[in-house]
């Protein structure tokens, strides 16, 4: 077949990266690997490719819990999207959270991690590494003398999330890195609330980048995967972990997450342009206590996001809080008739969260609607809650 390029552009790697027409029919789609292992002439040529593998090279394929084609285009891609060296694909996301935790850190290690962070990742963290004999300090990352008052001798590495869950909150990287690496930490960031299109946490600083592949680079909300880059010294130990942990990922879901992010740069920035209509929309409304949104100038990271995102789109996410508490709250998200209560987010379709344990406050993942038709529905929710401010 002819010689083939991936481009320089990002939405033209977001399209060709990782992916060429399949060798043997030349279907144009990679194809769906659908197998659970794979078939050898010779003995010998079993046993390399084996050995090879279980040296962690991600081409080398003889049983899919351990490599498959499908999923390594999209390691591949999402590789190039990042501007890392290679990437692990997992079964989900807190699959690559856990199998870079549990890669990087042992009985007696110590662990930094911002103090909000998805429900999980703080399960893991407060639960299950100190079982192990981890210990970890949360802290607030956008307080940089914190962050270095928690680090320990037995510190390994800091972990935080680039645009936290569910406040928005967004942590310096570069100074976070600089930071990190002074002390001599692996430096993990963990970017699903942004996505490559409009943040790579590497190009800042960050050794290792994280996402929950559900949610942006999937975009449809129709697959459950994981994915984390950096360079191979560092991810040959996490590939090894997902492999030891059974935490696979189905070539199917690969091939969705593949689909997705070939619109990832359309969707990222449809989805901000509504959700700044939205945060201001909403920042203007009496029905409301108060935005977050780090492109609004209220927001107390706008100048930072406005420098960390080249200056562009802030992200599709938007939290608020109706007045009335959780009962104002319940009055907006139970008459909305467009927009749907749902937990995941980075769908195309507008989600909203409800947090009742948080006080009240709602949780928008803003998809790709149009912005008078999310507009007609918050107001049609946003009527229902008492607008009293006392």
């Amino acid at each position: 077949m002819r010689e083939r390029t991936d481009g320089e552009g990002f939405a033209t790697r977001a399209i060709h990266a990782g992916e060429r027409p399949d060798p043997t029919t030349h279907a144009h789609n990679t194809p769906i690997y659908a197998t659970a292992t794979f078939a050898f002439d010779t003995a010998a040529e079993k046993e390399a490719a084996v050995d090879r593998a279980l040296e962690w090279d991600p081409t080398s394929y003889f049983y899919s819990r351990t490599g498959n084609p499908t999923t390594r285009a999209l390691e591949e891609k999402v590789a190039s999207l990042e501007g890392a060296e290679d990437a692990v694909v997992a079964a989900s996301g807190m699959a690559s959270v856990a199998s870079t935790l549990f890669a990087h850190l042992e009985q007696g290690d110590h662990l930094v991690v911002g103090d909000e962070l998805f429900v999980i990742t703080k399960v893991l963290w407060e639960e299950d590494l100190p079982r192990r004999g981890i210990d970890v300090t949360a802290v607030e990352m956008t307080d940089l003398a914190a962050v270095e008052a928690a680090i320990t001798p037995k510190t390994k590495l800091l972990f935080f999330e680039t645009s936290t869950n569910p406040r928005l909150r967004m942590p310096d990287i570069t100074a976070l890195a600089e930071l990190g690496h002074r002390h001599g930490l692996i430096v993990v960031a963990d970017n699903t609330f942004l996505g490559p299109a409009l943040l790579r946490p590497i190009e800042h600083g960050a050794d290792l980048v994280l996402h929950a592949a559900t949610k942006y680079l999937s975009g449809h909300g129709d697959a459950v995967s994981g994915v984390v880059s950096g360079p191979k010294r560092l991810l040959d130990p996490i590939r090894k972990q997902t492999d030891t942990f059974g935490q696979a990922p189905s070539p199917f879901a690969s091939f969705l997450v593949l689909r997705g992010i070939r619109t990832l740069p359309l969707r990222s920035a449809k989805g901000s342009e509504n959700a700044l209509a939205i945060a201001r929309f909403l920042e203007a409304s009496p029905k409301v206590e108060w935005v977050s949104y780090p492109g609004l100038a209220s927001h107390p990271d706008h100048e930072l996001s406005r420098r960390q995102l080249g200056g562009g789109s802030s992200g599709a996410m938007v939290t608020f809080k109706p007045r009335g508490d959780v009962e104002g709250m319940a009055a907006f998200t139970d008459h909305l008739a467009l927009c749907d209560i749902a937990v995941s987010l980075g769908d195309v379709f507008t989600l909203v969260y409800p947090r009742p344990k948080d006080g009240g406050l709602v949780r928008v993942s803003v998809g790709c609607e149009d912005v008078t038709d999310i507009v007609a529905d918050f107001e049609r929710g946003l009527a229902h809650v008492n607008g009293d401010a006392g």
